[in-house]
């Protein structure tokens, strides 16, 4: 191909079809080349049965995602370290159109997993078998003789992989921090030295919290971090203050001239503007030129240093409050009440609004959703994506908050027991509940989400704002005739159809 780069991983790649030059996300062309290079190590890796090691196996992996590692040396000594020659992913783009659309649909699905466990590693648990998958996937991407007989399956076992990830992750994070509760967090910054964190990383911020107890720095979460403030083992932290600005698109602007210190655990980083970009840091798989990176050890005194020389607010800033903290645990804990109120016909319908935010026009449709949905319907929200609606005031059911915020991408989990506990309950399938999934994506692990509701079967998803660029028409045609899977078109012509 004829281009300095291609990549068509996100929503809002160019044109929607790919990105030829640079990326719309930032990165350069090289930089998309290293991320090449580093996949198709991978690929001939478990090709030819190297031994790469889980940590380094996700690590890599979690690196190539949309907004996460900017880093060119980063990413060359990850390839050094698989050390092996590489695959040539042209092959895969330029192979007969079903192959590529479902071996891309698999290689960023496996992406979007690797994230999830990186997390569970992180915190100390098991994730061979999973990493068993991924090499397994890994490895047929890289076969050029496999179609659609011998890649539609390991799509579906990606999603059904991706359903053991995230409830290993629920695992790992309910027994390290506590089960997440109902809390309120403030949307206010007040005076004197602060950091926000960002990404999704609850290991890193327990960390951080350890480590600036006592020094006169509070703390305060960003975007995805915001489900944080439900876990009882990061809130007993008293400068864990409160959430700082609103989803991960908007950052360039929030956090222009800010006097404190930012620090990205994963994805979600922007390329910093100089009005602030010397006050981020990364941490973990995260990485961008220029920025001081807080390694291995995870010593985040530089961030503390910072924060304390920059001095924050002299006054309070923002206003207002966020909900957060109804995981599967703290809903199905009113499942009477829940049950209750749909047998009486005051509960009509559940909405499930949420998935990943992003910069391209449309993404109101979202907002707009959910301000007319009927006052009769509940909303449960998950992801950066309830940035969209989460500061509405839509009132309340049977004492039950219409909206209902189950944490972060990570935490989709939840979602699908509170589904499968609702069907048990009424004696009926997942399909056949007062349920839609109205669903936004712009990344990898909302690939990973995707496929893993579609390996349990579920019908009629609503997907938006615009359908992946690498979907061919066949599995495009495939999704929609097995699985019902429907692109958004307005809030009301949804609505009415629903």
């Amino acid at each position: 191909m004829d281009t300095q780069m291609f990549c068509m991983q996100c929503e809002q790649t160019a044109g929607g079809k790919a990105c030829a030059n640079t990326g719309v996300c930032g990165k350069s062309a090289n930089t998309a080349r290293l991320q090449d290079e580093l996949t198709g190590a991978l690929i001939t890796a478990s090709r030819g049965g190297t031994d790469v090691s889980d940590k380094l196996l996700l690590e890599s992996l979690f690196s190539t995602l949309t907004n996460v590692n900017f880093d060119d040396d980063a990413l060359k000594r990850l390839i050094a370290a698989v050390g092996t020659g590489f695959y040539d992913l042209y092959k895969v783009r330029d192979a007969e159109e079903d192959t590529r659309s479902l071996k891309t649909l698999l290689l960023l699905g496996c992406r979007g997993v690797a994230a999830y466990a990186y997390h569970s590693l992180a915190l100390g648990y098991d994730v061979a078998e999973i990493c068993a998958f991924l090499k397994k996937a890994l490895s047929a991407i890289g076969e050029d003789g496999y179609g659609l007989p011998e890649l539609l399956p390991l799509v579906m076992a990606c999603g059904k992989v991706n359903i053991d990830a995230l409830a290993l992750l629920d695992k790992a994070n309910n027994e390290s921090f506590g089960t997440p509760t109902p809390t309120t967090v403030s949307r206010v910054t007040l005076p004197g030295p602060f950091i926000v964190i960002s990404g999704h990383d609850l290991r890193d911020l327990n960390l951080l919290l350890e480590q600036s107890a006592g020094k006169g720095v509070d703390i305060y979460t960003h975007g995805e971090m915001l489900p944080a403030h439900a876990y009882p083992e990061l809130k007993k932290h008293p400068h864990l203050r409160g959430n700082f600005g609103t989803a991960w698109q908007n950052q360039q602007k929030e956090f222009a001239d800010v006097p404190g210190a930012f620090l990205f655990t994963t994805n979600c980083l922007m390329p910093p503007k100089p009005s602030y970009s010397d006050r981020v840091f990364t941490t973990a798989v995260v990485g961008y030129p220029g920025l001081v990176h807080i390694g291995a050890d995870k010593d985040f005194t530089p961030v503390i240093d910072k924060a304390l020389a920059l001095g924050g607010y002299t006054e309070p800033k923002g206003s207002g409050t966020f909900a957060t903290g109804f995981g599967h645990n703290a809903v199905l804990s009113v499942a009477d009440k829940v049950i209750a109120a749909v047998k009486s016909g005051a509960i009509k319908r559940f909405f499930l609004v949420g998935g990943c935010d992003g910069a391209r026009p449309g993404r109101n449709y979202y907002t707009e959703f959910v301000k007319q949905a009927p006052p009769d319907t509940v909303i449960l929200t998950l992801a950066c994506g309830k940035y969209r609606f989460n500061d509405l005031d839509i009132g309340e059911i049977g004492g039950l908050p219409r909206i209902m915020d189950m944490g972060q991408c990570n935490d989709a989990y939840s979602a699908v027991q509170v589904a499968l506990a609702l069907a048990d309950a009424f004696g009926c399938g997942v399909n056949d509940l007062p349920l839609t999934l109205v669903l936004s994506w712009y990344e990898q692990k909302a690939v990973a989400i995707l496929l893993s509701l579609l390996s349990l079967g579920i019908k009629n998803i609503r997907l938006g704002p615009t359908l992946p660029a690498f979907v061919s028409p066949n599995v495009l045609n495939y999704l929609v005739e097995t699985f019902g899977v429907t692109p958004t078109t307005t809030p009301e012509a949804d609505l009415a159809g629903i």
